[in-house]
């Protein structure tokens, strides 16, 4: 066993001292600016905003949450989402979402990937018993007689072990490294994904029961109102025309009723598929404006520089690593490929006599193999190899201009939330004052009938629209925070 101790000392010592033909890596430019652009009102909607003392909020709106002071990319979602029923559903969904489930088994697989380059670094050492038995006719044996011989062995050894010398398995095993990594970015993207989906699927659901709540106030306000109505025209105080428009809000807003009860289930429905678990009543949001406020702003300022953290650039780096690491097998596949096969062991021609002495056996098969003529094969290798690193520093770019875009969006769409919040404010106490100002007008024989019903249409509409403007806005700092890469440490 002596001359195989020494041999494994020496591939050691072989394979701490070899290299690689990888080319440098070196991070291909950020093609975008440094900073993402900023967007600002026209001064004339500032001055008009100035020129007049905002509206009173209603009692039950809650204003925009304050601008965060921890950096944007620093955030993690428990302190991005600090509403504690949005935190326990989101923690029930990564938890039990099927998707994440897949990814981290796709995380699985590229770690056992790896494992297997990385055993082949080493050799697989066996042991191996056998038996092998011969018959010979007696016109080929001497004695003229037919003869039965047989051999026992045991042997322990290798079996074309590659000495990388030239580091085509080290650079194959660097790139079953870099695969592995991106499929850990990839749960990491999974994971912001499905955060950003159940918060959104959170928020609609808080969107629609809020619809709801405002489409039932009003059709038993209008229900009230047509019973008055109703009466007053079997009384002879108003005409039929009266009652007929009356009914005709009064079906409007039971219609809206329903529509919006059939969403508030579907929400619930799609809530519970994203989170992959029943979700308990008790961590189902009431109204959306009572959740606005529980989503961190984002400050302003942010450098283009943090979507260079964000899992699908990181996935789309890797996979140029990798692809980078290809190029170095692809390389060494021009130079020669050294084998070893060995092995020592015992062997005998009587079973109990394998392991007594002077039975010893063992052999040693170095072999080399160097490429002289492949016909083109191992330069349209190459040419390949080097082909799609092109192409994998091509996806980066767009990766990361692609980024860039959906960032940019989010944060123009941002600057001008806080002047579209306001403006719809303004408008419901402006149509709230109007329609008051029409039902008194209507009680005291100034106005038709049909002036009041028109303020009621306009006041349940900007209510609406509302409504709407908080959804868009609390969506908004949601898609901010999937955008800049969850805000992952």
């Amino acid at each position: 066993m002596f001359p195989l101790r020494t041999l494994s000392i020496a591939l050691a010592a072989t394979l701490a001292s070899a290299c690689t033909m990888i080319p440098d890596y070196q991070r291909p430019a950020a093609p975008v600016p440094e900073h993402f652009p900023v967007v600002s009102m026209p001064a004339a909607t500032a001055a008009s905003q100035s020129a007049e003392p905002a509206a009173a909020a209603p009692a039950d709106s809650v204003e925009a949450a304050p601008a965060a002071t921890a950096p944007a990319d620093t955030l993690a979602w428990r302190d991005y989402f600090a509403e504690p029923r949005l935190q326990e559903v989101i923690a029930l969904a990564l938890a039990n979402n099927r998707d994440l489930r897949v990814a981290a088994l796709n995380i699985e697989q590229a770690r056992a990937q790896y494992r297997i380059r990385r055993a082949d670094l080493f050799p697989a050492i066996d042991v191996v018993g056998g038996q092998s038995a011969q018959r010979l006719p007696g016109d080929l044996t001497v004695s003229g007689e037919s003869d039965v011989s047989r051999v026992y062995s045991a042997t322990v050894g290798f079996s074309a072990y590659e000495l990388d010398f030239f580091g085509r398995i080290r650079s194959l095993k660097a790139e079953a490294l870099e695969v592995y990594l991106g499929t850990e970015e990839a749960r990491r993207s999974a994971q912001i994904s499905l955060v950003a989906e159940v918060a959104n699927t959170w928020l609609t659901l808080a969107y629609d029961r809020e619809r709801q709540a405002l489409a039932k106030s009003t059709f038993e306000t209008r229900q009230a109102s047509h019973d008055l109505t109703r009466r007053s025209f079997e009384a002879g105080a108003v005409s039929e025309l009266d009652l007929h428009q009356s009914e005709t809000l009064l079906q409007s807003a039971r219609a809206d009723l329903a529509r919006y009860t059939a969403f508030v289930a579907q929400d619930e429905n799609a809530l519970a598929l994203v989170v992959g678990a029943p979700v308990a009543a008790e961590l189902l949001p009431d109204t959306l404006t009572a959740t606005v406020s529980t989503v961190t702003e984002l400050p302003p300022g942010v450098p283009s520089e943090v979507l260079t953290r964000r899992p699908d650039i990181l996935q789309a780096e890797r996979a140029l690593r990798a692809a980078n690491a290809n190029i170095g097998a692809a390389r060494a596949a021009f130079f020669p490929r050294v084998t070893l096969t060995a092995d020592a062991g015992t062997a005998s021609n009587t079973l109990d006599g394998l392991f007594s002495s002077n039975t010893g056996t063992w052999s040693f098969i170095p072999q080399i193999r160097i490429p002289i003529f492949e016909a083109g094969r191992l330069k349209a290798n190459l040419d390949v190899a080097e082909v799609q690193r092109d192409i994998r520093v091509a996806q980066y770019e767009k990766a990361i201009q692609t980024a860039f875009r959906e960032v940019a969006d989010a944060l123009a769409e941002r600057a001008t939330l806080a002047e579209r919040l306001d403006a719809r404010l303004r408008q419901v106490e402006a149509t709230r004052a109007s329609f008051r100002l029409s039902d008194a007008r209507y009680r005291g024989g100034v106005d038709s009938y049909l002036g009041l019903l028109d303020a009621q249409r306009t006041l349940y509409v900007a209510e609406l629209e509302l409504i709407s403007v908080r959804l868009i806005d609390a969506s908004n700092r949601v898609t901010l925070y999937k955008m800049l890469g969850g805000g992952w440490r």
